[in-house]
């Protein structure tokens, strides 16, 4: 809710709180750009889902997830960056003149960083979603460390899925790949990688329809597509790899996305429409990391700044 102190118009607004975003606030407050950082539904982007963190700089022993979240937040506001756990949901005007509409109320300001990120395509099961961080994962770069002597199950049957499982065998003894059709839509050269890997099974025509486990993942209730009989899988890890849905909805009529709903950058950080750049996952469909999310929003942040010297004589 804007309170008294807010300014009639804000020098920026960033929309969306995960590693892009607050780093784009911190940037940003160090400059003295006063940012408001409206953080969406689940602040702190996808790494409050995740537990160990061991790949970002600066950590040498690891951290949680949620805590290196909340350190980055506490950053950003120790500078003066003012965040608001709600999300935005739709952007009218201008550059120099945009009214941002989150929940009841509405925000002017002059510039938008958009860094909403990209939600992982899970299958939608409750008992992935239990067991989510506890075995069942969406990112093998970030979490196969964690299965070294364990076997796994890749779900999926695209590039993504064989990069994974490919990756996956780094650590894992055995790697089943399980997918719900009898071919494969991943590229030509990445399916003969994977079919040619002694450590790789392949399961065709299985769809997974029960993770199993309590306190972790201890297997899965694999059904098949084509007569419904079903068999058990014997696994510690599900790394789930359908695919990532860009948080673009509220932006396709206001900036260019391209067929997968991710945001097209132009000159690295700027969009098609002037005043709004863009930083992360949510034009980012390759990479996907913390680090290079944070590196983005640190880049788009210097950018506005650079964008607000030279378009207005004060902030």
């Amino acid at each position: 809710m804007p309170e008294a102190t807010d300014p009639a118009v804000w020098p920026t607004i960033i929309l969306g709180s995960g590693p892009a975003g607050l780093t784009a606030a911190l940037y940003s407050a160090r400059a003295n750009i006063k940012p408001l950082v409206l953080g969406g539904l689940q602040p702190g982007g996808q790494l409050t889902t995740t537990t160990e963190v061991e790949n970002f700089p600066g950590f040498p022993e690891g951290i949680q997830g949620p805590e290196l979240m909340m350190k980055m937040r506490e950053q950003a506001t120790r500078f003066g960056a003012v965040i608001r756990d709600v999300a935005a949901k739709s952007i009218t005007g201008s550059a120099g003149s945009f009214t941002v509409t989150a929940g009841d109320d509405t925000y002017q300001t002059k510039t938008i960083i958009v860094t909403t990120g990209a939600s992982a395509m899970y299958l939608g099961l409750p008992s992935e979603e239990r067991l989510k961080g506890k075995g069942v994962s969406s990112c093998a770069t970030c979490d196969g460390f964690f299965f070294k002597g364990k076997d796994v199950a890749v779900i999926g049957g695209g590039d993504t899925a064989m990069e994974e499982a490919l990756f996956l065998t780094k650590f894992a003894p055995k790697v089943t790949l399980i997918h719900r059709r009898d071919s494969f839509r991943a590229s030509k050269i990445m399916v003969e990688r994977v079919l040619a890997n002694p450590a790789i099974t392949v399961i065709y025509n299985h769809e997974v329809a029960e993770v199993l486990g309590d306190t972790s993942v201890s297997g899965l209730k694999l059904k098949s597509t084509v007569d419904d009989s079903t068999q058990d899988l014997a696994v510690q890890g599900m790394f789930v790899a359908i695919g990532h849905r860009p948080n673009t909805d509220f932006l396709k009529d206001l900036i260019a996305l391209d067929e997968k709903g991710y945001v097209i950058p132009h000159d690295i950080t700027r969009t098609t429409t002037e005043g709004i750049f863009v930083g992360g996952d949510v034009s980012d469909h390759r990479y996907r990391q913390a680090v290079s999310a944070a590196g983005a929003g640190c880049m788009a942040a210097m950018d506005v700044e650079k964008y607000l010297g030279g378009q207005f004589e004060s902030w």
